[in-house]
């Protein structure tokens, strides 16, 4: 008896790709988590960026990162789909172990606490930007 247990995997599809071309892939890789027998708990959609090296003559990639529920059967044939999908570039997918868990609330508990340093950044801009 297998137990669903929990992931989270993070792609990287070419951001040269039209943003039509961008919403089927990411659908794709909803249709193929959720199809292997997955439930999807949480997208977050980054969008472009800038990436460090090139991989594929591509610069530019659109991130994606995903949090779902799967059997550990399921990954190995999610796998297979996206690495033969044309239009990701990267993929990592990671089981989420009850210490990442506790970290993970921790940081989170922290970061709200202290607040993130973008949040902080934002009032200096907007003083230059009066003084202007």
């Amino acid at each position: 008896m297998n137990t669903l247990k929990q992931y989270e995997c993070t792609v990287i599809i070419d951001g040269g790709l039209q943003d039509d071309a961008i919403a089927s892939a990411m659908e794709l890789v909803k249709t193929t988590i959720t199809g292997k027998g997955g439930v999807i708990n949480n997208v977050l959609e980054v969008g472009r960026r800038k990436m460090a090296y090139l991989i594929r003559k591509s610069s530019i990639g659109y991130y994606a990162h995903i949090e779902f529920d799967a059997e550990p059967s399921v990954i190995a044939e999610v796998e297979r789909v996206f690495r033969y999908e044309e239009a990701i570039l990267r993929f990592l997918i990671i089981q989420l172990s009850s210490p990442l868990l506790e970290m993970r609330k921790r940081v989170e508990k922290y970061s709200v606490m202290l607040g993130s340093p973008e949040d902080q950044v934002e009032p200096e801009a907007d003083a230059s930007a009066k003084k202007s």
